[in-house]
């Protein structure tokens, strides 16, 4: 997308979202439904944070949602990012023991939240294994 298409969609965004904000009724609907949206887009970044995957963009998109409504949510997205940039050029400075540990440490993680799920259980049901301790103490799984 050129910058003047770009600049056009904008302009043209911001002449909607002042019609929408023009009837109250529907602003407060329009809010809500990006509350929702927002929130459930940043639950579901925090929950998959410890997985290997997008977690942290998911988490950053959530909050970038909630923001476009709420200045609030910017506020805790530049902060939130911030700490996460500072803490990522720590961590990449480490001795290699201290990133293996907190790989081992994000691998317990997910296979904790597995076991509870019931992820663990269904697979070793799967291969024949019928262990009750590998059972999700949620009664989750197979």
């Amino acid at each position: 997308m050129t910058e003047n298409a770009w600049r056009r969609a904008t302009r043209r965004w911001a002449r909607w979202r002042d019609r929408v904000r023009d009837r109250p009724a529907l602003d407060i609907a329009y809010r809500m439904v990006v509350a929702v949206v927002g929130l459930a887009v940043l639950v579901v970044g925090i929950i998959t944070i410890p997985y290997p995957g997008p977690g942290w963009a998911i988490v950053f998109l959530g909050l970038a949602i909630l923001a476009t409504e709420f200045s609030w949510a910017g506020k805790v997205l530049h902060a939130v990012r911030a700490r996460y940039d500072r803490f990522m050029a720590w961590f990449s400075t480490q001795p290699h023991w201290v990133r293996g540990i907190g790989v081992l440490f994000t691998a317990a993680v997910v296979v904790a939240t597995l076991w509870v799920l019931g992820a663990v259980g269904w697979v070793a049901a799967l291969v024949g294994i019928e262990t009750p301790w590998l059972k999700s103490p949620l009664g989750l799984g197979g």
